[in-house]
């Protein structure tokens, strides 16, 4: 039994390796939070005073559900538990996009602002490292031996609605970038310039084409995209429920750039996202 499980885990160096880099992060996370705007203030990141509402939610986010995945997979991963692989790849994605906007989207040659963000550089390098091996590995040991058994007619209603949900998505970021394209500006894009485009061209140049790709995978090799699909919803899973975290935060300390109607739409893309998760793994079986 050991053997086996070794087989699936690959050597015990790796095994153990990736369970105590993704504990660390966990807690690399729940430091980070605490010392931003969170609790204690002692980062000050380098952007408006009123990216804080959209910084604390998504640090209630790491602190309450990421930090927890990382910690409990690394756990499940270092006692070589089924559910470790299947914690683990739903954040790697979400950590990439944390780090990149919390570094790359402040608003460094900008003189209206000042903070000290930079002294945690090697924190936030950490957890970008860590969140790249954890996806390699994770793949890497992710359930092969799976079967699907999607209906053409089902797949093509989900393949349908969900490419509608990434177009409109898609929609909303593009508007907003042809806006500053004619104009130089557009919503709450004069108080952060680097974070509005960290975002927009995180989103249209990955998440959404990842979408498509993982579309298109579930029609052309359905039996070999389960790894791809779950990375996929881990990402979408995560992100969504730390955008609604921000758009609460917002709404509860009267943010100027808050606009229900994008609470509501990012409301309903939460509805879309677990409708769809819940389909893909119902029509997934992995094989003992």
């Amino acid at each position: 039994m050991d053997n086996a499980k070794d087989n699936v885990f690959r050597n015990s160096f790796e095994r153990i390796f990736t369970a105590i880099i993704s504990i660390l992060t966990g807690l690399i996370l729940i430091y980070l939070a605490i010392q931003g705007p969170l609790f204690l203030h002692h980062i000050k990141y380098k952007t408006a005073d009123i990216i804080n509402n959209q910084l604390i939610g998504q640090d209630i986010v790491n602190i309450s559900v990421i930090s927890l995945i990382l910690i409990i997979g690394g756990i499940t991963l270092f006692y070589r538990k089924k559910a470790a692989p299947y914690l683990l790849i739903t954040t790697p994605l979400y950590l990439i996009y944390y780090v990149l906007s919390y570094t790359l989207g402040c608003e460094w040659s900008s003189i209206n602002y000042t903070g000290n963000s930079e002294q945690y550089t090697f924190y936030f390098l950490f957890v970008l490292v860590s969140s790249l091996i954890i996806l390699l590995y994770c793949l890497s040991i992710f359930p092969k031996n799976v079967e699907s058994n999607f209906k053409k007619k089902g797949l093509a209603v989900y393949s349908f609605l969900f490419s509608l949900f990434l177009a409109i998505f898609a929609s909303m970021w593009t508007k907003e970038v042809w806006q500053v394209m004619a104009t130089g500006t557009t919503r709450g894009y004069d108080i952060a310039p680097a974070g509005f485009w960290v975002i927009r061209i995180f989103d249209l140049g990955f998440s959404m084409p990842l979408g498509f790709i993982s579309v298109y995978l579930l029609w052309a090799r359905p039996n070999t995209t389960y790894p791809v699909q779950f990375m996929f919803y881990g990402f979408f899973l995560t992100m969504i429920i730390a955008v609604n975290t921000m758009g609460l935060i917002m709404f509860m300390n009267n943010d100027p750039t808050f606009m229900l109607r994008d609470m509501i739409v990012f409301f309903i893309i939460a509805l879309i996202v677990i409708t769809g998760f819940v389909y893909i793994m119902k029509n997934y079986k992995v094989k003992e």
